[in-house]
C-alpha cells in the first residue's frame, strides 16, 4: 500500500478537482442558461488537469526518488495514477449527475434537439446519458494522463551528468 500511496492521494486530489470544476460550471450556467457555451469551455479543464499531474508527477519524485527519477519511472507512476483516476472516474461523474447537477441531462437533451444536433429526444437520451458519460469519463481520463504524463515527463526527467 505505501508504495501506492502517492497514486491515490493525487487520484483523489484530481478527482475532488474535478467534481469541484463542475460546481464551478454549474454555477457558471453553463449546465443550465449558459449550455450552449459548454461544449467549448469545458475544455479549459484540461489546464487545471494538466497542472495536478505536474504536480502529482513532482510530489512522486521528491518524495520517493529522492528529486530525481527517469522518464521510465514518471512515465510508469503517470500511468499507475491515471488507472486510479479512470477508476475513480465513474464515482465523479455519478456524483456530478445525481447531486452536483441533476438537470445537465436533460437540458443538454433538449438543447441539442432544438438545435438539431439530434433529430429526436431518444437519439440525444442515448448519447446524453450517466453509462456513456462514465465509460467515456474514464476511458478519457485514462487515456490523457497516460498522454499528460509522457509528454510532463519530457520536461521533468532528470538530466544525465556527464
Amino acid at each position: 500500500m505505501k508504495g501506492i500511496a502517492t497514486e491515490i492521494k493525487w487520484a483523489l486530489i484530481f478527482t475532488a478537482m474535478g467534481l469541484a470544476w463542475m460546481v464551478l460550471e454549474k454555477l457558471c450556467g453553463l449546465h443550465s442558461t449558459y449550455i450552449d457555451y459548454h461544449i467549448y469551455l469545458t475544455n479549459l479543464f484540461a489546464i487545471p488537469a494538466i497542472w495536478v499531474m505536474v504536480l502529482a508527477l513532482k510530489d512522486k519524485r521528491k518524495t520517493c526518488y529522492g528529486g530525481k527519477f527517469t522518464y521510465k519511472q514518471g512515465l510508469i507512476f503517470g500511468v499507475i495514477l491515471s488507472f486510479f483516476i479512470a477508476v475513480l472516474s465513474p464515482i465523479a461523474q455519478w456524483i456530478t449527475s445525481y447531486i452536483i447537477t441533476p438537470e445537465y441531462f436533460p437540458n443538454v437533451i433538449k438543447r441539442s434537439v432544438e438545435l438539431g444536433y439530434y433529430k429526436n429526444t431518444d437519439l440525444a437520451e442515448a448519447q446524453f446519458n450517466f453509462r456513456n458519460y462514465a465509460i467515456q469519463g474514464a476511458v478519457g481520463a485514462f487515456i490523457m494522463g497516460i498522454v499528460t504524463s509522457a509528454v510532463a515527463m519530457l520536461f521533468l526527467k532528470s538530466k544525465k551528468t556527464i
